[in-house]
């Protein structure tokens, strides 16, 4: 069973940067941050390994699908 952390690693500080550029003004940093830890423990549960580009490309889509709602919502 994949080892579960509390801290995204240090790795994913870029993905963190990127994806608080793309979703500034749509969504908050703390956001951006539960998504991409959301996405780096499904990413291992689902495949027992997480890449920063496969933990980035699962959270944007998180993050899209969550604006959409806002935006429905809004």
């Amino acid at each position: 069973m994949p080892e579960k952390t509390t801290a995204p690693p240090r790795d994913y500080a870029d993905v963190l940067d990127r994806l608080n550029s793309e979703f500034a003004g749509v969504h908050a940093e703390d956001t951006v941050a539960r998504c991409v830890d959301a996405a780096r423990q499904g990413a291992l549960d689902v495949t027992g390994r997480a890449t920063p580009d496969l933990v980035e490309r699962i959270a944007r889509q998180h993050l899209q699908v969550l604006a959409m709602a806002f935006a429905e919502r809004g």
